[in-house]
């Protein structure tokens, strides 16, 4: 199952085998399905699973980098500027995190000075719940994943 960065060769695509599959299967597959991204092997017990937090994820993330925009755009900056600053936070974020094997608290740690800007809009999410939030949408999309079988 591929998530919508696939079209950009960026996905992440889960692959589960049904036990029928040789190795030299598995391996094909993986080779065939490479081209369009990182390929994972998961059990078909995790598909749900899958599809909840890849699949969906590409719509949350989408909206997350949609309001972080806007606020770009309410504090001043221009359209064009903003999204430019917020595609390579997020991009450049992930890579460092990718690069490094940096757990997310490590690099949100070093990047929060005491009283400073970091630790003013950490602040502000946890205070409205982002943390849960989040979990909760995914668990949302897994239970529905679940019924959609």
């Amino acid at each position: 199952m591929p998530n919508t960065p696939a079209q950009v060769g960026a996905g992440v695509i889960a692959l589960a085998s049904d036990g029928a599959a040789s190795e030299l299967d598995i391996q094909r597959m993986r080779n065939l399905l490479g081209v369009l991204g990182q390929v994972v092997a998961v059990s078909e017990g995790q598909m749900d699973a899958v599809t909840a937090l890849s699949g969906s994820g590409p719509a949350f993330v989408a909206l997350i980098v949609e309001a972080l925009c806007d606020a770009g755009v309410a504090v001043g900056l221009s359209r064009s500027l903003t999204q430019e600053l917020v595609y390579g936070t997020i991009a450049g974020t992930v890579q460092l995190l990718n690069e490094r094997g940096l757990h997310p608290a490590q690099l949100k740690d070093a990047v929060t000075s005491p009283a400073g800007t970091t630790i003013a809009g950490l602040e502000v999410l946890e205070a409205a719940g982002v943390r849960g939030t989040l979990m909760q949408t995914v668990k949302a999309a897994y239970e529905r994943a679940q019924t959609l079988n």
